[in-house]
């Protein structure tokens, strides 16, 4: 491994109001960075692909049987599935509120439910008038049979639309029918008469077919309003939907073009997919293939249904429109070493081979070449499917790249970690008995716990501030690790990465201090230091961290926000936006010098009991010079105490312009951007200039800034 000078973290002072940085242009890394710092990750969870990247609006378009989730977690892994009604009724009920459904919109779903239409969809007409129950698909799997005993009805789904963009959409029906020849497909704003958007598919028989069409909305049509998508007969009779499906016309290869637009704006490097817990129990091969053909399964790790629409083909489509590199993490827990083989050969093959022939017949003849490949998921816990032990991965690990480094011998393979500070001998076990065929082991930097209600908000933002330079400490122990046992580079990937507290039970009669409002989250500004924070320890420990993916796209943990079919950023996405410039470039030398505070220690033991710090500087620092000569400089205020005005020492650096200076920062820590507030926290830019070797900037409290300066 190529030597370097080391980056120093400098001296700390009793002074918190005043910082000295001193950057030594001179003393350089002898390597770039990696270009993937300020990667993502995406799963299956939520509305975090569907009603999220992807961009059918519909929920169940497949009409499969929606699987509610239970308390606990199945013996050998994976979500427990509810059986009990009451149960049942109040998550209905839940779904209904968050998605802001009409007054007694939670009521017709269950009662719709409970006569087997396919949740959440409902009857268009009284119960008397249409008859609902389930039926088989084209391709086997559940479809849905409706009898019409009164003309004009149907069934129906509640919609947000995103008008703001588009008012024409897409449809998509597989159907048949033994009576009729025709439907109707309509979209009206919830509560008015006056359809706005009608199309009539004609041509039904009883053999099963695929009708498209458009809906173009006219008139006054009401941008925010929740619309009603109906599929009605106009006489009585039967058909059988096996599928119903909603996109806006401006959609990208079936993705958000906003989603894609905040992040391709972002510079996104790598994106993970498609787990996760949820890859545990995912076979891929459901998701290649004709789109209609492919089968829904339930989610093994979430609950609900997975309806196979985003696939590998799909995924990689979407890396390619963002501008980005894929890194496919597989099923490690029920999957097998040949299945495994048999995707890298989909992905890379030439279409001389077995996989990469299908790959070209469903449309792609040229590989994919997916470099990166990530064997398993959190396979330590009991929560994954097929969870296992040290010594079981260590095993398992060996017979999964021995059959992908077969498949393609160039895949780069990142083996399932533990996170270090666990210290249950799992990462040691992997490397006993893996050292020869190991080049990188994953972490998920996924901490937290239940906060008691009595403790100061505050002190929870700051123990989160402490734990990025923890991991630090622990990566370099692991580092030392894997070379002793051989591998002559190790590498490490963050492949998760998220700040987690919830509110926990208040104990005694201690008044509250924090709430849902004053906790921090992935979706409050928290998040965006806690990332580059994460961020700059990559930079100081580089090049062992190869990559950083942060959790996630949409709306699960940090980064955008899908509501109502608008797409908002966290102030986490705008920190990953502002370090991108990091990506690849060289990092210098930096002291720095700066005040203290005390570390409140009122976290749960999953950080209080493993950080060993009693004090915390203000400020991190770290610098680099990018491609284009540019000087870059990050800093992060992680105190209460503040503004700092800190004093920037440039060595050797003959800045051409003035510096830009980029700034997120808040009044708060728990600050967030909302739907009706979308931009309350974003970047700010402003310039300084420098003057004989030397700059000096008011540095607020809880903020990330990242300077610029133009140079040769």
């Amino acid at each position: 491994m190529a030597k370097r000078k080391a980056i120093r973290r400098g001296e700390l002072t009793d002074d918190v109001t005043r910082a000295h940085l001193r950057v030594g242009v001179g003393e350089r890394a002898a390597a770039p960075l990696t270009p993937y710092l300020t990667g993502k990750f995406c799963e299956h969870l939520g509305n975090n692909i569907y009603n999220g990247m992807h961009a059918q609006v519909l929920r169940n378009p497949t009409f499969a049987e929606h699987l509610f989730g239970a308390a606990g977690r199945r013996v050998d892994g994976g979500v427990n599935f509810q059986c009990d009604e009451e149960r049942i009724a109040e998550q209905v009920k839940h779904f209904a509120e968050r998605w802001v459904l009409p007054p007694g919109g939670w009521e017709q779903l269950l009662e719709s439910r409970a006569d087997g239409l396919a949740f959440p969809w409902v009857r268009e007409g009284a119960r008397e008038a249409v008859r609902v129950s389930p039926d088989v698909g084209p391709a086997g799997g559940r479809a849905q049979r409706v009898e019409v005993l009164v003309g004009g009805e149907g069934l129906v789904q509640w919609t947000y639309l995103p008008l703001h963009r588009v008012r024409a959409y897409e449809f998509r029906l597989v159907a048949r029918s033994a009576d009729l020849t025709s439907l109707a497909v309509t979209l009206a704003a919830e509560g008015q008469r006056e359809v706005k958007a009608e199309a009539r598919v004609t041509g039904l028989s009883r053999r099963w077919g695929t009708f498209t069409g458009e809906l173009v909305l006219e008139g006054s049509a009401p941008a925010e309003a929740l619309y009603r998508l109906s599929v009605t007969a106009s006489g009585t009779g039967q058909f059988v939907l096996g599928r119903v499906l909603l996109y806006p016309a401006d959609h990208v290869h079936g993705n958000d073009p906003d989603v894609i637009r905040f992040l391709r704006d972002s510079q996104l490097p790598i994106l993970r997919w498609p787990g996760g817990n949820f890859v545990s129990g995912y076979h891929w091969e459901d998701g290649v293939g004709p789109v209609d053909s492919r089968p829904t399964r339930p989610n093994p790790a979430w609950s609900g249904v997975e309806p196979n629409l985003f696939g590998t083909d799909e995924f990689i489509t979407f890396c390619r429109d963002v501008g980005c590199e894929p890194l496919i993490c597989l099923n490690a827990g029920d999957g097998t070493p040949a299945e495994a083989a048999r995707w890298v050969e989909y992905c890379n093959g030439s279409p001389k081979t077995q996989m990469g022939a299908l790959r070209a017949a469903n449309g792609h003849a040229e590989p994919f070449d997916v470099r990166y490949w990530e064997i398993g998921n959190e396979l330590s816990g009991r929560h994954q499917i097929n969870w296992t032990t040290p010594a079981g991965y260590a095993d398992r690990y060996r017979e999964f790249a021995e059959a992908m480094l077969l498949a393609d011998p160039s895949t780069k393979l990142i083996a399932c970690g533990e996170p270090p500070w666990l210290r249950r001998g799992w990462n040691e076990a992997l490397i006993g008995r893996d050292a020869d065929i190991l080049r990188s082991i994953c972490d998920h930097i996924l901490v937290g716990g239940h906060t008691d209600p009595a403790t100061d908000p505050s002190g929870v933002f700051q123990d989160f501030m402490a734990f990025p330079g923890y991991c630090e400490m622990l990566y370099t122990e692991l580092a030392e690790k894997m070379r002793a046992a051989g591998v002559a580079e190790p590498r490490l990937a963050v492949t998760e990465l998220q700040l987690f507290a919830t509110l926990g039970e208040p104990k005694g009669d201690a008044p509250g201090r924090v709430t849902r409002e004053n906790l921090v989250s992935p979706d409050t500004l928290a998040e965006a230091l806690y990332d580059v924070l994460v961020y700059h320890g990559a930079v100081r420990l580089a090049p062992l961290v190869e990559m950083v993916t942060q959790s996630a796209t949409v709306n699960h943990g940090g980064g955008l926000r899908k509501e109502r079919e608008r797409v908002y950023a966290n102030p986490c996405h705008y920190g990953q936006k502002m370090f991108a410039c990091f990506n690849g470039a060289t990092p210098v030398t930096v002291a720095l010098e700066c005040g203290r505070e005390r570390l409140p220690r009122v976290m749960p033991d999953s950080i209080r009991a493993k950080v060993p710090m009693d004090e915390l500087p203000v400020l991190d620092a770290v610098a680099a010079i990018g491609a284009d000569g540019a000087l870059l400089i990050s800093v992060v205020h992680r105190g209460l105490t503040g503004p700092v005005t800190l004093t920037i020492e440039l060595e050797g650096a003959r800045p051409t312009g003035p510096a830009q200076v980029h700034t997120l920062t808040a009044e708060v820590p728990w600050a967030r951007n909302t739907l009706a507030d979308p931009e309350a926290v974003v970047p700010r830019t402003s310039t300084a200039k420098v003057s004989e070797g030397a700059l000096t900037l008011t540095v607020p409290r809880y903020s990330v800034t990242v300077i610029r300066m133009p140079g040769k």
